[in-house]
């Protein structure tokens, strides 16, 4: 049931050339029982210098987008086995052609993740430091099929991994996760690891030895090398998912300093030795606390390697005071909030609330995290999580939640190379395509239908906007 204060509006303006009055004014809305429709009726230009504007929009530019996306796992794959290769085919050109989403960015695994259906990683054989058995064959059947769906329909894509943890014998407990036991009330399929393996956040689960910080830096060389051979190239890696969680799924914790010694004096020389251009970004952040970016930018040789941060959960109490203090850094939001399988328009609204403090706050990118899942929903430990899109295993009925509108109605029409516009208003964004056209999104928390004026120059536009719906208006 949605409520009547859970409004959401996305509102596109598209204008370009001198004079605004002679161009075409369209708009396209989503509500909760229409999707997607075309109409020329709710908005128009007004001759009006003296209207109130309830949202003015600066051509300052600020940060440039470099793409929008989500990620991909095996539960996510598999999930689409169950359709007939056409219909499977239609939800990929949802998600990544040109008529669809037009996704230009996503993230992968590096091995397992909490959406794997099990433990592994690209090299399980103990002490193999020189990576003589580095493998990505169980790739190679499920991640890399579901990666090419997306480069197929662009060839453009960028795509970017993140371990969850290394592989087991490189950590201290010699264990893919670092918590016992199940994960919350209710949920099933926790782990038997012995209590006394367990590591807590105020340590670092790596074996900090050379030997092991060698193996690892190559194992992340060997993986770009191997995905590029695949066809599914990689643009960057973030060298560990949450690096300060402790959960009882993969994961491994880094002090700052131990991350900080790897990226500046192992990881990023020997890509560089290798002769890769695959950028190193710093992440993902789930620390509130800013001092653990602090210290990796400052570092004497990670500074050098480091190109971007990225953010997640907690670490979204981190991003404005490091935009601040480091603003030639590029910044991404790398995981929504997943929550518990609602799929509903509270969903929706969390999604909302998050861009629009990501985007004010210097990110360039903004990524879902799970595109596909099942009717379940849950992971391999038995945390039912939201998905954009819905695969029934046993009726083969596909459902396109709210998340995946909120997220049309953005990379539809926002692009790598747009520009963050600077702004004045209330639960808004704006954005400078490259075509010339402006894109402003408004959230409307009311549960009836809505007039909003916004002045871009000298002109003002008037909309109506339908209740509880997002809202595309583009002025051609």
């Amino acid at each position: 049931m949605i409520k009547s204060t859970v409004l959401s509006v996305i509102l596109l303006v598209a204008f370009g050339g001198s004079s605004l009055w002679a161009q075409k004014v369209s708009s396209i809305y989503t509500t909760t029982s229409e999707r997607w429709v075309e109409t020329k009726k709710a908005v128009k230009v007004i001759n009006d210098g003296n209207a109130e504007a309830d949202i003015t929009i600066s051509d300052e530019k600020l940060q440039v987008v470099d793409g929008i996306g989500g990620a991909f796992n095996e539960l996510g794959w598999t999930a689409t086995l169950a359709l007939p290769s056409d219909e499977a085919a239609k939800v990929f050109d949802a998600l990544f052609s040109e008529e669809g989403c037009k996704f230009s960015m996503g993230r992968v695994p590096i091995g397992a993740s909490d959406y794997a259906l099990s433990y592994y990683s690209m090299n399980d054989v103990p002490e193999d430091f020189v990576m003589r058995d580095f493998n990505i064959h169980r790739d190679q059947f499920i991640m890399i099929p579901y990666l090419k769906e997306a480069f197929k329909r662009r060839a453009d894509f960028k795509l970017w991994g993140s371990p969850w943890t290394p592989p087991a014998w490189m950590k201290v407990n010699e264990h893919y996760s670092l918590r016992a036991g199940e994960m919350g009330e209710g949920r099933t399929g926790g782990n038997k690891m012995d209590p006394g393996k367990e590591i807590r956040t105020s340590s670092t689960a790596f074996k900090m030895e050379k030997r092991y910080l060698e193996a690892y830096a190559l194992y992340f060389s060997k993986y770009i090398q191997a995905y590029k051979e695949a066809g599914t190239p990689v643009y960057m890696i973030q060298p560990q998912n949450e690096i300060l969680y402790a959960p009882n799924w993969p994961a491994c914790t880094w002090h700052t300093e131990d991350m900080s010694y790897f990226i500046g004096d192992f990881l990023g020389p020997k890509l560089e030795a290798d002769g890769l251009d695959t950028e190193i970004w710093l992440g993902t952040i789930n620390s509130p606390n800013p001092r653990y970016v602090q210290y990796a930018l400052k570092h004497k040789t990670a500074s050098k390697y480091i190109k971007g941060v990225g953010f997640q959960w907690n670490g979204e109490r981190s991003i404005p005071t490091i935009a601040k203090e480091f603003p030639h850094i590029k910044l991404m939001q790398t995981e929504n909030k997943c929550g518990e399988q609602e799929n509903d328009w509270t969903s929706l609204d969390r999604s909302w609330k998050s861009m629009v403090h990501y985007f004010n706050n210097g990110a360039g990118s903004y990524l879902y995290w799970n595109m596909i899942l099942d009717e379940t929903g849950k992971s391999a430990w038995g945390w039912p999580q939201n998905s954009m899109i819905v695969i029934d295993s046993n009726s083969k009925e596909v459902t396109y939640n709210d998340e995946f509108y909120l997220f049309k109605h953005l990379s539809h029409f926002v692009q790598p190379g747009d520009h963050f516009l600077k702004s004045e208003g209330d639960d808004h964004l704006a954005f400078s395509l490259k075509d010339g056209r402006t894109v402003v999104l408004v959230y409307n928390p009311d549960d009836k239908e809505k007039s909003i004026n916004i002045k871009t120059g000298s002109s003002t536009i008037a909309a109506n906007l339908e209740a509880i719906s997002i809202n595309t208006i583009i002025i051609e």
